[in-house]
């Protein structure tokens, strides 16, 4: 009987045992919070899913919020985080400025921040421990230089209309200068039309259609800051009854899936490579960072450009 007792306590204590090691596990869980721009685009709903499903395979505690690109609902999502004592915090900025007042709060609370896919313009860089995405500058840059090789030996005038990104946000504003960076010494280049189609299909088919409107066929190149409003645009000039691609060149960023299917049917020119797939290097960096690691302040993703004759062969590898 004793026996039979001993056994019994022997399984409760070793289930309590069990217990308080899966509460000790739980409790080391490294919990981070997320604050997304929104959902505007083929490109960020990659990137969302990269994050979400990197957390699980680390086995990381993700706070998930959709800030609708506006920045408020960035600030208030960042705000309820340091409020719940998170250990990490991480957001992709849906703008440049006007971050200092919460970051200054998450640094009181020692809590380090993570900048994910696009920067931000701060007077203490200290403010935040890392910044892990693309450089901008340079892809606009890739795309600039593109653009000379392709009208090499070609007389002007080149009339490009720009569709820009959210105004002042970090690829809106890198991806221009890059571009001007590389043309302005080109006096066949001209930048004539420039608007914000706010990295929407709907955005960049409604700035196209304005663009067709005031300057018809003056328009040889779309430069667009992503292949959304790359795609829209495509939509306005094909029901104006010209042909993308051909009447009008168009060049991209971020190398969606979307962009390789319009560039094998001949109707985009190039798109610069974006990745999306920040998730694995997130969860990496925010567990060093967890930790007490350092890390780059600047981690940058390595990318490439896909003109339309590539897109056929490369476009079965592509995850996003």
């Amino acid at each position: 009987m004793r026996s039979a007792k001993l056994k019994v306590l022997a399984v409760i204590t070793l289930a309590a045992a069990g217990l308080y090691s899966s509460m000790a596990v739980a409790a080391d869980k490294l919990v981070l919070g997320f604050a997304q721009v929104g959902a505007e685009s083929e490109w960020r709903t990659a990137n969302t899913e990269s994050i979400k499903s990197s957390a699980k395979e680390a086995g990381v505690d993700l706070k998930f919020s959709d800030a609708q690109q506006k920045q408020e609902n960035q600030i208030k999502a960042i705000r309820s985080y340091i409020a719940q004592k998170v250990d990490v915090i991480a957001f992709s900025p849906v703008v440049e400025s006007g971050w200092e007042p919460v970051l200054r709060e998450a640094k009181a609370a020692k809590i380090p921040v993570i900048l994910t896919d696009r920067a931000v313009k701060v007077s203490d860089d200290s403010l935040y421990t890392a910044f892990i995405g693309s450089d901008f500058l340079e892809e606009g840059r890739r795309g600039g230089r593109w653009l000379q090789d392709k009208y090499k030996g070609q007389q002007g005038p080149i009339n490009i209309a720009e569709l820009q990104g959210t105004v002042g946000s970090a690829p809106a504003i890198d991806r221009r200068n890059g571009l001007l960076e590389i043309i302005k010494n080109d006096d066949r280049f001209k930048v004539i039309a420039s608007q914000s189609g706010d990295f929407t299909r709907a955005g960049g088919k409604q700035v196209m259609e304005a663009f067709l409107k005031a300057y018809g066929k003056q328009i040889n190149v779309v430069y667009s800051h992503n292949d959304d409003m790359a795609i829209g645009a495509i939509q306005a000039i094909e029901e104006a009854g010209l042909k993308p691609g051909k009447d009008i060149i168009i060049v991209s960023f971020d190398a969606t899936k979307g962009a390789f299917q319009a560039m094998m049917a001949g109707k985009m020119n190039v798109s610069v490579e974006c990745s999306p797939l920040l998730g694995p290097q997130l969860m990496d960096t925010a567990k060093l960072v967890a930790a007490g690691k350092s890390v780059p302040k600047r981690i940058v993703t390595k990318e490439t450009v896909f003109p339309m004759e590539t897109a056929a062969a490369t476009f079965p590898s592509r995850k996003y």
